[in-house]
């Protein structure tokens, strides 16, 4: 049980450390944050994506149980969507008025620290 809270903070310390670097008060402003580490080097920007690391690391550790798979798929989903994000806006520089009206929507504080709500149950998930 001590090892599973550990294991827990240490999750909830590499996303804090995601939420501090990207935060910013719109999406166009934190995709600007996001792609300066994508540019720099595409390894710098997975290493910058620690939890993606944990999730593959509980994956094998958790030998694929459910909650290590949904979170890997999730983490997935989300660096793939920022990749195709910053290809789109700042490579083609083809983006829709619809995607430009979200880019530009301010975002609520809260909004960043979502990531600390959803997670951390399916780190518990997938070692229960």
């Amino acid at each position: 049980m001590e090892t599973l809270a550990g294991i827990l903070l240490l999750y909830m310390g590499l996303e804090l450390f995601e939420v501090r670097w990207q935060k910013a008060d719109t999406m166009l402003r934190m995709l600007v944050r996001i792609h300066e580490e994508y540019r720099k080097n595409i390894f710098r920007f997975f290493l910058m994506h620690p939890t993606y690391l944990f999730a593959l690391w509980l994956m094998l550790e958790t030998r694929a149980a459910p909650g290590s798979v949904i979170l890997l798929f999730l983490k997935t989903v989300d660096i793939t969507a920022k990749i195709v994000l910053i290809r789109e806006v700042f490579e083609k520089k083809e983006i829709s008025m619809e995607l430009h009206r979200m880019l530009m929507m301010p975002l609520e504080k809260w909004m960043p620290y979502l990531g600390l709500a959803v997670y951390p149950p399916l780190v518990v998930w997938a070692f229960v």
